[in-house]
């Protein structure tokens, strides 16, 4: 049956209008997606389409508190090859491995590989720019040279336990490098490029690059001045004694900067994979715990005087040992020293004397100073690896063990507790946390990003007792154990110590550890350098080693330091043995035979030049040498007009 034409009509109508309904849908949803939505879409199509090449950030400069560098980054390119750009993968791989100095089988199998993007190596990790640009010059299709960065240590390996090192990706492994890598990494940026599905280089195309943004500037405490006076003479106690290590650290006692910290053996940052693993992977002046010995009696000393538990004109007997619950503790001295004072019990470093100070403060107030000095818990420098050191439990301690506690046995320290400790004694009773981090700058401009400030833990003991510590350490060095550290023109003060090594779990005999400890100016402190000597073959005390290894840094700091000489120091004790002080006198104008006849000769003589006079010397006339040194005069005929001004003085 035919429909009508009324109905025809409006089967059409109906069609037209869920037509242009359609139409009217598909315009807006076209217009939508090209206007509103367009946008977006074109970006995710691109982003499918994009491949980017990493251009690594400049790491972060580390420079010592004077602004010289001590870690920078230099310009190291690598090349990156895109397999699927690449058009003639043999002759490409030909003319690469040439330039790279690696087989060209090698660089074909890199870049024939079903990979986005792939680094060349061996051989194409960060090259040197004559090759990176010999590498441009080619115009290889798919090869492609990326901006890179190589860790560059241009002192070698000074300060290299604190510094630590980077890894093959710019990563920090070990020291500051590690302990700040999140703030001296900077963020990388990258070089993009469009590419169809397999990688080929969209027609029409151009690259892009995002600049990366380099890490944050880091300036530490640490002066490498002081740092290579340090490590020379940590060479040459290495060369000397011949020990397991040596350790050294120097400190401004009045905020806990470190200025100094060293160790041997030692290792280069950028090439510590040439070295032993334990010469790297451990920072011994804050890792490695062991006993004391007699440096610890400070804190002994500290508390005793604190608590008023002792005068220093008090007078003590030393018979050479003094019985403790049964055990017998013996002086270093064989018979003893016999009747001497509290103050002579420290300059003569006398175990009896000590275990008298511990006992008369008690366990209790004896441990607390100890804590409070800080031992037995990590100082918070901020260096990885640091230890606790190890005390009795309050609960093990009965009299044998408070009384070697109190002269530095039977409990584990680390040097930077040693420092840190010591440093409160004499600086007025303050305790602060060392640090070797000063101030964070912004690459680009130099501007101040963050200053670190001084951090005080607690006050421990008060000025006046600190004034007296600091005096009668001053009198170990003048009198003491302690003479070999006495430095000529300056007030130095200081304690020895000679500690047994535990070795399987007993004492040695035949293996000790030395060390000093040393501050100056005495009145008033401006550094405290600490060092330990590891087993030294040969004659092993403190006072014959570790002294002498601290006044030769001592005395070179000082004068950097530009702190006059001075002529108000303790008269130095001498005995047998020891080498005096003498003024050099004016041989200006004078004759080999005048000197002879004329002058008590307490020196060696070295001549230059030809004739009878004496024209010039070194050193200069008023320069303070020791007995038996060498100054060297340069001889002619003429006849300078003669200064006889000075003699040779003996002090």
């Amino acid at each position: 049956m035919r429909a009508s034409n009324v109905t025809v009509r409006r089967r059409l109508f109906a069609a037209l209008i869920v037509g242009t309904f359609l139409f009217l849908a598909l315009v807006v949803r076209l217009a939508y997606v090209q206007i509103w939505v367009g946008p977006e879409l074109s970006d995710k199509a691109e982003d499918s389409w994009r491949r980017d090449i990493k251009v690594t950030a400049k790491r972060g400069e580390i420079l010592d508190r004077n602004g010289d560098r001590l870690a920078y980054n230099v310009s190291s390119p690598t090349v990156v090859a895109v397999p699927a750009q690449i058009k003639d993968p043999k002759a490409t791989a030909a003319k690469l491995a040439a330039v790279l100095q690696i087989s060209e089988e090698t660089v074909y199998k890199q870049i024939t590989v079903r990979k986005a993007s792939v680094y060349i190596k061996p051989g194409g990790r960060k090259i040197t720019i004559e090759k990176a640009d010999e590498i441009r010059d080619l115009q290889l299709p798919g090869i492609w040279v990326t901006e890179d960065n190589k860790r560059y240590y241009p002192f070698g390996g000074l300060a290299a336990h604190v510094l630590g090192f980077t890894g093959d990706y710019n990563q920090g492994l070990t020291g500051i490098e590690l302990k700040y890598d999140n703030r001296l990494t900077g963020i990388d940026g990258s070089i993009s490029y469009l590419s169809d599905a397999a990688g080929k280089l969209m027609p029409g195309s151009t690259d892009e690059y995002k600049e990366p943004l380099a890490g944050m500037n880091l300036q530490l405490t640490i002066d490498s001045h002081i740092q290579s006076i340090m490590e020379r003479e940590l060479d040459q106690a290495m060369v000397k004694y011949q020990p397991n290590h040596v350790i050294a650290i120097a400190m401004d006692p009045n905020n806990g900067e470190i200025l100094a910290m060293g160790s041997r053996p030692g290792f280069e940052p950028g090439n510590y994979k040439n070295y032993p693993v334990e010469n790297y992977n451990r920072n011994l002046p804050i890792w490695m715990t062991y006993e004391p010995g007699s440096t610890f009696k400070i804190i002994t000393l500290a508390a005793a005087l604190e608590e008023k538990k002792i005068s220093l004109t008090e007078g003590f007997h030393d018979p050479g040992a003094i019985e403790v619950a049964g055990a017998r503790l013996r002086c270093w001295k064989r018979g003893g020293h016999g009747s001497e004072t509290f103050l002579q019990v420290v300059e003569n470093s006398c175990n009896p004397g000590f275990v008298v100070m511990g006992q008369r403060l008690g366990k209790e107030k004896l441990f607390d100073y100890i804590y409070n000095f800080g031992f037995g818990k990590k100082t918070g420098i901020d260096l990885g690896g640091e230890e606790n050191g190890i005390l009795f439990k309050p609960s093990r301690v009965g009299p044998v063990e408070l009384a070697t506690t109190s002269f530095g046995q039977g409990v584990s320290v680390t040097p930077i507790q040693q420092i840190s400790a010591v440093s409160a004694a004499i600086n007025g009773g303050r305790l602060f946390k060392p640090h070797v981090a000063k101030a964070w700058y912004k690459p680009e401009t130099g501007d101040v990003v963050e200053t670190v400030n001084p951090e005080l833990v607690r006050q421990v003991i008060s000025p006046e007792t600190s004034r007296m510590v600091r005096e009668t350490l001053e009198s170990v060095v003048a009198n003491g154990t302690g003479r070999n550290a006495f430095v000529d023109g300056y007030r130095v003060g200081g304690k020895t110590g000679t500690a047994q090594k535990v070795i399987n779990g007993r004492y040695s005999s035949s293996e000790h550890i030395v060390s000093f400890i040393g501050f100056a100016p005495a009145d008033d402190p401006k550094v405290v350098i600490y060092a330990a000597v590891d087993n030294p073959q040969g004659i092993q005390f403190g006072g014959l080693i570790a002294a002498p290894l601290v006044k030769n840094i001592m005395q070179d700091t000082l004068q950097y330091m530009k702190i006059p000489p001075r002529k108000d120091q303790m008269e130095r004790k001498y005995v047998y043995g020891d080498k005096r002080i003498v003024e050099v006198p004016n041989l200006v104008g004078m004759t080999l035979t005048d000197i002879y006849e004329d002058l008590n000769m307490n020196f060696q003589l070295a001549k230059s030049g030809v004739g009878r006079t004496v024209i010039n010397q070194v050193p200069k006339p008023g320069t303070r040498i020791e007995q038996g040194s060498t100054i060297r005069i340069y001889l002619s005929d003429t006849q300078p007009v003669p200064d006889r001004g000075a003699r040779p003085q003996v002090q």
